[in-house]
């Protein structure tokens, strides 16, 4: 039980620590908006870890095979979407820049709720199927500790999904501390427009 929980841990940092295009996102939507928004997008994506562990316990190399037809598409599918938020997030900056407005509560033009902060970042995440192949071989390599039993992969999918959860959190609290850091009008452009292109640099490597 104690292997199962430390496997989790350590596959759920080990997915989540490495800041990608999910995580600038994460940060930026948080110093936009407030730290309960950035909170519920963080556990969409831990949401979409802890996910795609479970499905690499019950499905584990069947689950990987049958993705690999369909993983190209994915990538492309996930860089078009991050290509979007980029632009959305500079062209969300400019706009409140030249109408001097606040800062927090809305994305767009919308009231970004935290149902809908969830369920974006869980969309977001679920697309990258590199995430299941990387369970699925955490799993495999350690089937006598992970999978050994219901309740043993129980914990493993649990220790992932807590550990994704509580990096996503950290990330959010940092978004929050910038949000009141740079709270002048040039201070929001520049850190919008900064995200924006670090957003977009990463999701063109998804596919380059």
């Amino acid at each position: 039980m104690i292997a199962a929980l430390v496997a989790g841990l350590a596959a759920g940092y080990g997915i989540a620590i490495p800041v990608g295009a999910v995580g600038v996102y994460l940060v930026s939507l948080t110093a936009r908006t407030s730290l309960w928004v950035g909170a519920c997008a963080a556990l969409g994506v831990a949401t979409a870890d802890g996910g795609y562990a479970l499905a690499a316990v019950v499905g584990g190399s069947a689950l990987t095979d049958a993705i690999a037809p369909i993983a190209a598409l994915l990538r492309w599918a996930s860089a078009v979407v991050l290509c979007g938020l980029a632009v959305l997030v500079a062209a969300t900056g400019v706009r409140r820049y030249r109408a001097g407005e606040s800062a927090h509560g809305t994305v767009a033009g919308t009231v970004t709720s935290p149902l809908r902060a969830y369920l974006s970042l869980l969309g977001i995440t679920v697309l990258n199927p590199a995430t299941v192949v990387y369970f699925a071989a955490l799993v495999l390599g350690g089937q006598a500790t992970v999978a050994a039993t219901p309740a043993t992969a129980a914990v493993f999918v649990l220790a992932a999904f807590a550990a994704s959860a509580s990096w996503q959190l950290v990330l959010a609290t940092g978004g929050s501390l910038v949000g009141h850091l740079v709270t002048g009008r040039r201070g929001r452009l520049a850190t919008a427009l900064i995200s924006s292109a670090v957003i977009l640099a990463l999701a063109l490597t998804i596919v380059v």
